[in-house]
């Protein structure tokens, strides 16, 4: 099987370690996505109505591919999920390891974290994970479908699958050239050419037995720092 790792791409992630946990730093505004993403995805996995706890997602197996240092990894820690992150970059893994260990909350749920790729991870736990999650993922791999067959590969018959990524538009693009023109995100992040539309990923998803159960949309307004979306 080919390989979805893009060493460049990973190489750029790398340089970001030092402001990884930052607000102000280059990844800040993905801090902000989770106080709405986070919900959404919760609520999907247990239906429960009801304010979330660090109960809410006990006894969900839950897998985030390409976690990079965690951010999204420690959220569903929080909510008590059985939580694995997996990355193929050594010194991601080490920060999200360490950062582990900052909040109390996440040191009493520790998320497993193991540097490697999901290819080879969806062979080792097939059919494991009640949810896998890809966030910000799709559009640095260098092979999506690969990427995304192995992603499916690890989710358990009837599991759900988060996928977050800009869409491949002239709006996002327009997007996303302000954001780096602001500093917000670094501009070598938002390649447009690496995009992906929505109608190919949900064409890939159903090569490989799957349905696009919901779509939804963010919207960042950097001057005011501000999420709006229709979740």
């Amino acid at each position: 099987m080919a390989s979805s790792v893009d060493e460049v791409e990973i190489q750029k992630h790398n340089d970001l370690m030092d402001s990884w946990w930052s607000l102000d730093g280059a990844l800040g505004v993905l801090l902000l996505f989770n106080r709405v993403r986070i919900p959404f995805m919760a609520e999907e996995l247990v239906s429960s109505g009801k304010k979330l706890t660090a109960n809410s997602l006990k006894g969900k197996k839950v897998l985030e591919v390409g976690c990079g240092g965690g951010i999204f990894t420690e959220e569903f820690a929080k909510l008590g999920a059985e939580v694995t992150g997996v990355d193929p970059s050594p010194l991601l893994i080490a920060l999200a390891k360490e950062h582990s260990k900052v909040d109390e909350r996440v040191a009493a749920n520790k998320p497993t974290y193991l540097n490697t790729t999901i290819e080879d991870h969806s062979k080792q736990f097939p059919n494991h994970y009640d949810a896998v999650v890809a966030s910000e993922v799709v559009e640095h791999v260098a092979n999506i479908d690969v990427f995304l067959e192995s992603c499916v590969a690890a989710l358990k018959p009837g599991g759900k699958m988060f996928i977050t990524s800009p869409n491949r538009t002239r709006l996002a693009q327009f997007f996303a050239m302000v954001m780096g023109a602001l500093t917000v995100i670094p501009m070598h992040l938002m390649t447009y050419s690496k995009f992906r539309k929505l109608d190919e990923i949900s064409a890939i998803l159903k090569r490989n037995n799957c349905r696009v159960d919901k779509v939804k949309g963010l919207f960042y307004l950097p001057f005011m720092n501000k999420v709006f979306s229709n979740l």
